[in-house]
Order: structure tokens, then sequence, then C-alpha cells
């Protein structure tokens, strides 16, 4: 166990000191326990290093809200216990972290496992909505229905107290972390950059996870060019516990048979040793064979001179605050009549205004609300209504700008904004199940 700083993570080693070190990095919601199947085998061949999420398993209550973020305080936790060079593998989250490490700190990275992960998980307003949702209404909603993301139903109904672990560890998460780790699912993107991934991989996912599930590790094999892929059948999102001696097994191989010598910096600094080889196992009896996928061919991108146009960047900001759904309509919508108004906004509203530094988008957002009440535009008002909601806003914060609008905007104008925003809010802090 370890005294955790912000800047680092809360760990725990098993295994033999002198061995390698191999790291299980956890999901969502869930706390290094996740792994426990896994130990005793992995642990006789490596020193495992398993770490928490900021605010997960009793973790320090730190958010992280990128996933760049999180691997730099894993690497700093690293650092701090003279850990140079590790193999990894991670699930879902855990999984991005490992991708993050391995496009900027390759060096580190010996050999790479990703389980139930994704190069993009799902939408970006996915994720902020969900975020929405736990700032208004607790984790309560989110951890009643974890069972059914995470696992088979025949297995939530045969293990209940596996189903009940599942919605208490999500249950006692702090919700500010929750919702920043959400935030960090949100921008993560590296479909681009698979390409780059120089480390052997190993993708495995569970035949039956709906939430990032076999298409989505196809996805990874296609672009990653030394990666492997292995389903499991029978096994959700969270397979390490549905399925862990079919995950162990896949492990144990992949770590075994795949460890990337370390670079010769000629920096006089000595690498940990590569793991000793042993006969490789046997793949479990229902798992699907892993296979080579060809190499995913490798985009440079183009140089750009001067200042850079700011309509990319109000692009990316107008999608973070209005959400893709919302930004995808408009443009679609757009013809050579409405065409250049789009782009005006997009390069000046969103790209020069919204993306300057001298407020953040909470307070933009509570501006923007009482601006435009005090105009009367109740459209508008209600696609922000539900962005300051994404920004961070609670309801009662919006309720007490519409009650300061009230007063310098008029009733009448507020009257109806109370309306629209009720609708809204109601809409987006609704859980589903």
């Amino acid at each position: 166990m370890s005294e955790t700083p912000s800047n680092t993570l809360q760990y725990r080693f098993d295994g033999p000191e002198e061995a390698p070190v191999l790291i299980l990095g956890p999901s969502l919601g869930t706390t290094w326990h996740m792994w426990d199947r896994q130990v005793p085998e992995l642990a006789q061949q490596w020193r495992v290093f398993r770490f928490d999420l900021p605010g997960h398993g009793g973790a320090p209550a730190h958010p992280a809200g990128s996933v760049a973020d999180l691997a730099a305080r894993l690497l700093a936790t690293l650092d701090a216990l003279g850990v140079q060079r590790f193999g990894y593998a991670g699930c879902a989250l855990g999984g991005a972290v490992g991708v993050e490490l391995a496009l900027r700190r390759p060096e580190r990275v010996a050999s790479l496992a990703l389980i139930a992960a994704s190069p993009r998980f799902g939408t970006a307003d996915e994720f902020r909505q969900r975020g929405v949702i736990v700032r208004t209404n607790g984790l309560d909603p989110i951890a009643r229905t974890s069972p059914d993301r995470w696992f088979t139903s025949g297995f939530a109904a045969a293990q209940p107290a596996i189903t009940d672990w599942a919605v208490q560890m999500v249950r006692t998460t702090d919700p500010g972390c929750y919702i920043a780790a959400c935030e960090a699912l949100a921008a993560f993107d590296v479909r681009a950059e698979l390409g780059h991934v120089g480390v052997p991989t190993l993708v495995l996912v569970g035949s039956d996870d709906q939430v990032t599930g076999p298409a989505e590790a196809r996805t990874l094999v296609a672009g990653i060019p030394d990666a492997r892929l292995a389903v499991v059948p029978g096994a959700s999102h969270l397979v390490p516990v549905e399925q862990p001696a079919a995950v162990t097994d896949l492990l144990v191989r992949h770590f075994s048979t795949a460890w990337q010598p370390a670079y010769d910096h000629s920096t006089g600094q000595t690498a940990l040793p590569g793991v000793p080889l042993k006969p490789v196992l046997a793949a479990p009896p229902q798992s699907a064979p892993i296979a080579e996928i060809a190499p995913a061919a490798q985009v440079t991108p183009p140089q750009v001179m001067g200042r850079p146009d700011p309509y990319d960047a109000g692009l990316k900001v107008r999608r973070e605050v209005l959400g893709d759904a919302h930004v995808d309509r408009a443009l679609s919508q757009a013809d050579d009549f409405s065409g250049d108004f789009q782009e005006f906004i997009t390069r000046y509203a969103w790209g020069e205004i919204w993306d300057r530094p001298g407020l953040d988008r909470r307070s933009r957002s509570c501006v923007t609300l009482t601006a435009l009440v005090a105009g009367g535009h109740l459209e508008e008002l209600a696609f922000h209504t539900r962005a300051a909601l994404r920004n961070g806003l609670t309801p009662d914060e919006i309720k007490e700008v519409l009650l300061q609008a009230a007063v310098y905007c008029g009733v009448p104008a507020a009257n109806s904004a109370f309306r629209v925003a009720q609708q809204i809010i109601r809409e987006e802090t609704t859980p589903t199940e």
C-alpha cells in the first residue's frame, strides 16, 4: 500500500521483488480488486503492480480530467519507486492509459495488453451526459445499472455476490473523480495514431461485450502494427472478472512470449531484465485463436505554418460544449446559403471567444444563459442549458442564473426561460434504466 500525493496514484505490489514489473490497470468505476483472480498466477513470474484510479477504492479524490493526466500520474508513481520498464495490461479506461503510455513513452513499455478497450469510447456526448446524471443524482443510478453493462445476464444471475460487489464498488467511488474520468474518456480519441503504437500488443475482448465489443477490438488490431486478437466467449465488458481463468492464461501467454527488449540509449541506465521464456500455455478451450493482423499504414500529419486557423480549435470547443449530435446536425443542414454562417460562428464565436483562457466554461455558460434570456432567444437557450449542465453547472446553479436574470432582464423573459430550462434539465438529468 502507499501514501498518495495528488500527482501519484494509490498502488500495491504482489510477487517477487526481483521479477520484471507487470502493471494491471482498472476500468472506470472499479478498483484493483477486479484483478484479484489473475494475481496468484501472474505473481509467480512477475512483480505485479496494481493501482486505483483517483477517488476509487478509497484512493484520495484528486480528479484527473484526461487520460494523459492519468498516464503522467502513473509514471510519477513508478518513477518514485524506481520502476523504469514494465509490461502493461489495462481494462477499458485502464486500456486507454496503456495506449497513451505506448504512444508517448514507448521506451518504458515492454509489452501491452488492451482489454475491453477502444481507440475511442462511444461518443463524447454519452460520457458528458453520464457526468450530468452523476452531478445531479449521485452515483446510485450508475451503480445500479453497472452489472448490466459489465456482465452477461447469466453470470449476473448466477453470481449475486459478485453483482452486489460491483454495485457497491461504483457506489463508493468519489462522484467528482468519476465525472472527471468520464470527461477523460469523452476526450480520448487515438484512432489516427494507432499506427504509431510500436510494442507487441494483445487485444482481448469478451464476445458479448456491448460496451466496447469485438468491433472496437478489431479496430485496434487493424491499426496497431504488432497486435493480436483474442475473443473470450461467454464474457461481457468486465471480462477479467467474468472469465478469470481464460484471461489469466491469455495474459501469461502474451507476456511470456512478447516482451520487447529495452532500447539502447547508451545512457548507462540498466533496464529491467526481460521475462525468461517459458513453454507457451495453451489458449483456453473456448477462446478463439489469436490471429496476426497486417500493419496499418502510417499517416504523417501536414505541417501548419504561422498562426493556426481558429476554425479547428473552434470546432473542437463547439463539439465539447454543445455535443457532437447538435454540431453534426447543424453542419449537415448547412447549404450554400447558410454554410458561410456556420463557418463564421465556428471560427469566431467558438475558436476566438469560447476558446479564450480568460474565463472558464462554467462562467461562459452563466454569461451566455443571461444574454440569451435578455434577448429572448429560447431555442438557443435550450441547447445552451444542455451545454451548461455539461460544462459543470448544476440545476440549482442554473436556477440562480435565471433568478438573477429575472431581476435585470425582466420577469416575462425569465418566465419563458424557466419553462425551457426546466424541460431540458428534466431530460438531461433523468437516469435511463
